[in-house]
């Protein structure tokens, strides 16, 4: 059984076309879909509306519902944030993050084991990518949290592990089902989407416009700093990203935003903050400033809070909308990929 046959990845027309395989009435697609999507149901025995005999038809013919199970849950004594690590079918464990806002509640999730990219400051990379995950373990990180905690989700962040545009296939079809009516029905407003700049992937997400907001990691105004600690800058330059940007603002109408982590020392001067302020004159942008989490494998040492400030004040002189993203879960491994990979070192020694 693989995970291609997940029914938590099949739409309702795919189901529909199953349910007409297995001679089933058409409606059990749409009883299926709805339980798993509206009704919580994280396993075919929590589908109670389906006949038994059609269940273990599913499973006989590698169809299954693979739920993502929280193996571990912290919370920030500091703010509330709440951290999980999370398993998935075949033993391998991702992260997700619960945080909220005077808005309600925002979840971040991952959408690969590990990730290719290789940013230095960034603990998801260490181990390199292990594998995609579909649609269904994208959605069901939201699924479990919800589930958990008894709460309605407000908003998306896909930001966690992985980078979401080394895998656009099953992006694009988390999307689709995360905006189903018959779904969460969430608008591409209340949805983010993450990357460290695969432009032509951009420009994909541009034509299809969900209506989503892009967040495009830069980190540095030039190729020169951006190559030192971005591997993705020797393939796709700072030009390339701002021609993207403006591609996916021109398509869809949606403010990009351009993540930037402040790393002591290294972008977080006043010739940075002017070299960025001039990339981005005259751009319908927004810079969200994060002072960056400290990994202990790396190298890199958070900025202080009066460069972190002097940079935004920087920015806003010169008519740059920026604001500093505020830092929750710093207590509990908050840099992404950074309590996966403690949870993976204890798991193994034992």
């Amino acid at each position: 059984m693989g995970y291609e046959h997940n029914i938590m990845s099949m739409t309702v027309e795919e189901l529909g076309d199953l349910m007409k395989d297995y001679g089933q009435p058409a409606y059990r697609a749409k009883q299926i879909y709805e339980r798993i999507h509206s009704g919580n149901a994280m396993s075919l025995d929590e589908i109670t509306n389906i006949p038994a005999a059609l269940k273990e038809k599913l499973r006989t013919e590698g169809f299954d519902v693979f739920p993502v199970s929280i193996l571990e849950r912290l919370v920030s004594k500091t703010d509330g944030t709440k951290k999980y690590v999370m398993g998935l079918h075949d033993g391998n464990v991702i992260e997700s993050v619960l945080m909220e806002y005077k808005h309600g509640y925002s979840i971040c999730i991952s959408s690969q084991v590990g990730c290719r990219m290789g940013c230095t400051f960034c603990a998801s990379t260490l181990d390199g990518r292990i594998r995609d995950l579909d649609a269904g373990e994208m959605l069901g990180q939201i699924y479990a949290i919800r589930k958990n905690e008894g709460i309605k989700v407000h908003s998306i962040v896909v930001m966690g592990c992985g980078e979401p545009m080394d895998n656009f296939h099953n992006l694009v079809r988390f999307l689709k089902m995360i905006s189903d009516p018959m779904g969460m029905n969430l608008s591409g407003r209340n949805i983010t989407v993450s990357t460290c700049g695969i432009t032509e992937r951009i420009r994909e997400l541009a034509d299809m416009k969900f209506g989503l907001t892009l967040a495009i990691s830069l980190h540095s105004p030039t190729d020169e700093l951006r190559r030192t600690f971005m591997p993705i800058a020797n393939k796709y330059t700072v030009e390339d990203l701002m021609k993207a940007a403006d591609y996916f603002f021109e398509k869809t109408g949606r403010r990009v935003t351009f993540e930037y982590s402040l790393i002591k020392g290294l972008n977080d001067t006043k010739e940075c903050a002017l070299e960025l302020s001039k990339l981005l004159s005259g751009k319908n942008a927004h810079v969200n400033l994060i002072p960056v989490n400290p990994v202990k494998e790396r190298k890199w040492e958070r900025s202080t809070d009066n460069s972190v400030n002097a940079f935004k004040l920087m920015l806003e002189k010169n008519r740059i909308n920026a604001t500093i993203r505020r830092g929750m879960g710093a207590d509990i491994d908050a840099a992404c990929g950074q309590l996966r990979r403690r949870y993976l070192g204890e798991h193994e020694t034992r």
